[in-house]
């Protein structure tokens, strides 16, 4: 059986920790691409070091030529200008725009039957653009948003209720920015929802505190996030090449479920090997379904601003 291939567009912190992560737990051969020369071919060849030691036979390469990335099993964006601090992910639109139209184009030539997951920001916006750009059917071009919001959450109700995070599932639907849905309601503790276990005024600060979990990152270490993003991304990468069928909240496109349609919304879905497998639909209240639309609204707005 020929090994998999994931090639990741953008060598900076995400997609370097990213190409760590899927060469530790062995799930493909990992080619990290980057227009600065020099740095995905050190930090391939310095993690090709660590496979003596780690006990890994990936191979890995480093490259600026699209070439290498051909016939991909699945391609990871991560390529774009990180924010600065005081930077809203709007302020990114235009660059990222530009930067993952290129990106996608080149994508589609050299593994026209890939799944593209998309990390750059702003998050809805630019996987929308690759949606367009590719052409691809809407089950192979996804968004990586929720997954990351959603282990945000779930560490933060952690931490208030001193329990392990094993045991804590929460659902965050939405844009993935300053209107995302954290949905507390779905949001369990070995099967208890969190509502019955936390007062209103905890969970609403725990909310907020999600909402702001990019933000609160750079404004430490003045750039973006990386640890918790990369581990988000395998795990999408890992359901998609192991055909999991695991229900994950990712940004996905929609066509008239939760009554929005012709645009990319994060909400819960089936990830196997033909990508997203199902849109699943859950029972919202009239409060969350506004918050949602409102969401979906913002998307809109930026989607229109670059016309995807």
């Amino acid at each position: 059986m020929a090994r998999r291939k994931v090639s990741i567009v953008g060598a900076g912190n995400v997609g370097a920790t990213t190409g760590q992560r899927i060469v530790d737990r062995q799930l493909a051969d990992v080619v990290l691409i980057d227009i600065i020369e020099g740095v995905p071919q050190g930090k391939a060849l310095d993690l090709a070091e660590s496979g003596p030691i780690e006990g890994y036979d990936c191979k890995l390469t480093g490259t600026n030529n699209y070439a290498d990335t051909a016939d991909s099993d699945i391609v990871v964006i991560t390529a774009g200008i990180p924010r600065k601090p005081g930077m809203s992910r709007d302020d990114l639109l235009r660059t990222n725009y530009g930067i993952v139209k290129g990106v996608t184009e080149q994508v589609v030539k050299n593994s026209p039957k890939c799944t593209i997951i998309v990390v750059s920001n702003p998050l809805d916006a630019m996987v929308q653009t690759a949606y367009r750009v590719s052409r691809f059917p809407k089950e192979r071009v996804i968004g990586m948003a929720g997954v990351l919001d959603s282990a945000r959450f779930r560490t933060f109700i952690g931490m208030e209720l001193n329990v392990s995070v094993e045991n804590i599932h929460a659902f965050v639907l939405g844009g993935h920015g300053d209107t995302m849905v954290p949905l507390p309601r779905y949001s369990t503790v070995a099967g208890i929802p969190i509502t019955e276990l936390l007062p209103k005024e905890t969970i609403d600060r725990l909310v907020q505190r999600t909402r702001d979990g990019g933000a609160e990152i750079v404004g430490y270490l003045k750039t973006s996030a990386w640890y918790a993003p990369s581990s988000a991304i395998v795990e999408m990468v890992d359901a998609i090449l192991n055909d999991r069928r695991k229900i994950l909240p990712c940004a996905a496109y929609l066509e008239g479920e939760y009554g929005i349609n012709g645009l990319y919304v994060g909400v819960p879905v089936k990830l196997g090997e033909r990508g997203i497998e199902q849109v699943i639909e859950i029972n919202l209240t009239l409060e969350e379904r506004a918050a949602l639309q409102k969401s979906a609204a913002a998307v809109k707005e930026l989607a229109e601003i670059i016309g995807v």
